[in-house]
């Protein structure tokens, strides 16, 4: 997904060596790497989730930076990093933005694609 030039694509994978489903721990990793294919550079300074697991339950999930970093990207370049979501039903789906600032100070809101968080516990019968 692109968003003002700044593109976002993610990965996930169901960590079920770190999963204890008989508890209702459920946990995924997830890969992001965020493309600057304009001209200016941007540095990403905040984070917006939205996380909703199979139950509707959402939790929302604010705060400074990616992985604990303000990265700066030049035209062309990438930042690439991991992590996790917890949850306590067997999937879920994620979903957010970055809020960017430019290199002539303007502040970008750049869309995160949807993704689903899928576990092979997850009951898909149909009824």
């Amino acid at each position: 997904m692109t968003t003002d030039e700044i593109e976002v694509r993610v990965e996930t994978r169901f960590l079920d060596e770190h999963s204890a489903p008989a508890e209702n721990q459920f946990v995924w990793a997830y890969d992001i790497e965020i493309v600057n294919h304009g001209a200016v550079d941007v540095q990403i300074v905040a984070r917006h989730w939205t996380i909703t697991n199979a139950d509707g339950i959402v939790e929302i999930v604010n705060g400074p930076g990616v992985a604990g970093k303000q990265p700066v990207l030049a035209s062309g370049e990438r930042f690439s990093y991991q992590s996790a979501a917890p949850l306590d039903t067997a999937s879920g789906i994620m979903v957010g933005h970055y809020v960017a600032r430019t290199g002539d100070n303007r502040l970008l809101q750049v869309a995160i694609p949807p993704f689903s968080l899928d576990s092979p516990y997850e009951d898909r019968s149909r009824h």
